[in-house]
């Protein structure tokens, strides 16, 4: 039975506190919608009804929101299996031999990887192109967290020979690049290292309605299901498990296609 055992043990609300500290422009950013719309239909009572509700709507829509978003967050970080990790040889095929970690700067799976897959061996690579990743937030989080050590690369051109992995783990960073031309960059170079009959584990939010109620316009940032499907085809990838992993995230199992 495979297990992990962090060396820096995740709390309670790890995964709360890391989503507000990473996201605390826009939080502020709704309290102050909140307290001025709000304070627009509490005072403003010799403005226009419509006026007075449209401001209701806004105060009540930004408090759903900043709420709904930390709770939605602790649910998937911190109360779900995802960050137990072990849940992953399950959805796989086999078990690594070569396998490839590709994130953005914020590496919290390498560890437990090589600890579930002890006779393996791994490289943890960070993509990670200021250039293409504007996201303030995920300059904030490269700033604030100590990541393992992990080799640079480039997202359209990976230091590997063909086929050298025979799995590749893309573990919500992907959606970092937000250009398509990139992610097909991506994708391709993932394909091109990738062993015959070799897998990629990917697991990201989804641009759907759920994100969207927990996460209001922040939900853009996602990216849709519909383009992931369109990479694996433009990648000559092929799915071959969806899974949700609570309404918010999804894991997706691509493998090499002939």
């Amino acid at each position: 039975m495979n297990t992990f055992t962090p060396d820096q043990p995740r709390h309670r609300f790890t995964g709360l506190l890391q989503i507000a500290r990473y996201n605390w422009p826009q939080y502020v950013g709704g309290v102050a919608v909140i307290l001025v719309a709000g304070g627009w239909f509490w005072f403003g009572k010799t403005s226009p009804g419509w006026l007075r509700v449209a401001a209701l709507a806004v105060a009540l829509l930004a408090t759903w929101w900043s709420v709904a978003s930390l709770a939605a967050s602790h649910w998937i970080y911190d109360v779900s299996e995802l960050y137990r990790w072990t849940w992953i040889p399950s959805v796989l095929p086999a078990k690594p031999r070569h396998w490839l970690n590709l994130h953005a700067g914020l590496d919290e799976s390498s560890a437990a990887l090589r600890q579930l897959f002890p006779d393996s061996t791994g490289r943890a690579c960070d993509f990670f192109d200021a250039a293409e990743m504007s996201e303030p937030s995920i300059q904030r989080a490269r700033a604030e967290r100590a990541a393992p050590p992990a080799e640079p690369i480039r997202h359209c051109e990976f230091p590997f020979a063909d086929h050298s992995f025979d799995t590749t783990f893309v573990l919500f960073a992907a959606h970092e690049l937000q250009r398509a031309a990139s992610r097909e960059a991506f994708f391709r170079e993932i394909h091109r290292v990738l062993a015959p009959s070799g897998t990629i584990l990917l697991v990201e939010h989804i641009r759907d309605l759920a994100n969207f109620a927990a996460f209001g316009p922040g939900f853009l940032h996602f990216t849709p299901g519909n383009e992931w499907k369109r990479l694996a085809k433009i990648a000559r990838l092929e799915i071959a498990m969806e899974r949700r992993m609570t309404p918010f995230i999804k894991i997706i199992l691509l493998r090499r296609a002939p």
